[in-house]
């Protein structure tokens, strides 16, 4: 009996470890990724950013996407990411690497393999290198083919802010 005790004891303090939530994501092709990058909400500012699990300067700017989505919410900013990465890693490697990260913005997963023809839909300019972003809301839109610091990404949105 002696040696039960500090068994159960490990055991209950193990089962009360906190679960993180399982985090999911929306797989969609070009038509679906049109209605995001769409958005008509005249009262918000859209946030969207190409990313992949495989890219170091998406993966290094992903918390700071993550602290204006958190930060300015109540300011009516929405974040979204697009994932990216090749459609046979969706379920290992994208969904092993957001549950990592606990990510709480919008999530979109792009199948749609024919990158020639949406690239240039999504903006005329961009040469498909990744990180990128697009900010707008009903008055203004954007396109960023760059990495950004938090304080530049800040700055950035304020500009779209009412």
């Amino acid at each position: 009996m002696k040696n039960i005790l500090p068994i159960l004891f490990v055991l209950l303090i193990l089962s009360c470890k906190e679960e993180k939530k399982e985090i999911t994501f929306t797989e969609i092709d070009y038509s679906g990724l049109e209605k995001v990058i769409n958005r008509t909400d005249e009262n918000k500012t859209y946030v969207v950013n190409f990313w992949a699990t495989w890219c170091v300067p998406c993966v290094k700017e992903l918390p700071y996407f993550e602290k204006l989505n958190e930060e300015y919410k109540d300011k009516n900013v929405e974040v979204v990411l697009v994932s990216l990465d090749f459609p046979k890693h969706f379920d290992t490697k994208l969904k092993t690497f957001i549950n990592e990260k606990q990510l709480q913005s919008e999530l979109f997963a792009l199948n749609d393999m024919d990158s020639n023809y949406w690239i240039p839909q999504v903006n005329k300019d961009w040469s498909g290198a990744i990180p990128a972003t697009l900010i707008f809301n009903s008055d203004k839109r954007e396109f960023y083919e760059q990495p950004f610091e938090y304080e530049e990404l800040e700055k950035t949105v304020n500009k779209f802010l009412k």
